[in-house]
């Protein structure tokens, strides 16, 4: 069943402003597109979702027309995204996708083409993975993690937000390219896997600066290593090195967010939407609320910008799962 809903999912966050006269829709959206839906393929609460509701007041007003938020969970956001792939390409419908979208077609056997039926309309952003630890547990670096890895093979866990997601499969290039050996805990999610972090019931933990930082704020949780190109500038982790920093050259592992539309939908209203969705995400909250509570770089591109960086993703990842031989059931 559908959860159509309009509940905020971080505190005060869709409490935006009203928007400027400068800011309002120039011209009316298609009428024969009725409601616009913005397809969440995650449970309420994640962060796809806390983008989706952020943009959503925004781009409602610029649009000129009723836009909801609607969460269809399951396979890792492909079930959802299948759907909008199939559908009619007439702006009623768009997706918000996660980085597992790159990762899918090599995980799951899809009803649909990932490169060819979803047309792409934005890259919102990108967070560079965090690797971080309880802090009763030894590890400050990635050498700390290597070292006790080596004297006590397959004896060091790690917790991710699922098998086949990024984590999971940059988890498995830092043990190969470091030549030691890791034991996998996949959870259902990201609450899953941080309750048993921040019990200590596993020694690491990766996930996106969305899902890592609120817990390092309290101190809860204690930064090992990020995998960004560059270092991300918070208070939270300006001071933590990167992979590449780490003796790990060409290790580089980004979260991230797009939009796409359904295979087939006119240019001229993929870049109509395109230009509210880049107004929206520049509203002051919305745009205050991304960068610091999820740590995400706003890159709000043309089109061609998001197919570039899929077709680098699926390109990097894809050789990572059939290099590796992973399975959904590993």
């Amino acid at each position: 069943m559908r959860d159509v809903t309009r509940r905020g999912v971080l505190a005060g966050a869709l409490a935006v402003p009203a928007l400027g006269s400068g800011s309002r829709a120039q011209e009316p959206w298609p009428a024969g597109a009725g409601i616009v839906r913005l397809i969440v393929p995650f449970p309420a609460g994640g962060s796809v979702d806390a983008v989706a509701r952020l943009v959503q007041p925004g781009l409602q007003q610029r649009l000129g027309a009723t836009v909801l938020v609607e969460n269809q969970p399951g396979s890792s956001g492909s079930a959802a995204t299948g759907r909008v792939a199939k559908g009619t390409p007439d702006g009623s419908t768009w997706v918000f996708v996660f980085d597992t979208h790159a990762v899918n077609p090599f995980m799951q056997q899809l009803p649909f083409d990932t490169a060819r039926d979803l047309e792409p309309v934005m890259l919102i952003g990108t967070a560079p993975n965090v690797l971080a630890t309880h802090p009763s547990k030894p590890y400050r670096t990635a050498a700390d993690v290597i070292a006790a890895a080596k004297a006590k093979p397959d004896g060091i866990t790690y917790a991710t937000i699922g098998t086949g997601s990024l984590g999971h499969l940059t988890m498995v290039r830092f043990a190969r390219q470091a030549g030691v050996k890791l034991t996998h805990v996949p959870y259902r999610g990201g609450g899953p896997a941080m309750n048993d972090a921040l019990a200590g019931h596993v020694e690491l933990i990766i996930g996106s600066a969305a899902l890592i930082n609120p817990q390092l704020e309290g101190k809860a949780l204690r930064p090992v290593v990020q995998f960004g190109a560059t270092r991300v500038a918070s208070a939270n982790l300006k001071d933590v090195p990167t992979a590449g920093e780490s003796g790990m050259p060409g290790l580089e592992s980004v979260a991230w967010w797009g939009v796409f539309a359904p295979g087939k939908t006119p240019p001229a209203m993929i870049e109509r939407f395109n230009r509210d969705l880049k107004a929206s995400l520049a509203d002051e909250r919305a745009n205050r609320v991304l960068k610091d509570s999820q740590q995400i770089e706003i890159r709000a591109g043309a089109p061609a910008e998001l197919q570039r960086f899929l077709e680098n993703e699926m390109k990097v990842w894809g050789a990572v799962v059939r290099d590796n031989n992973i399975k959904a059931d590993s």
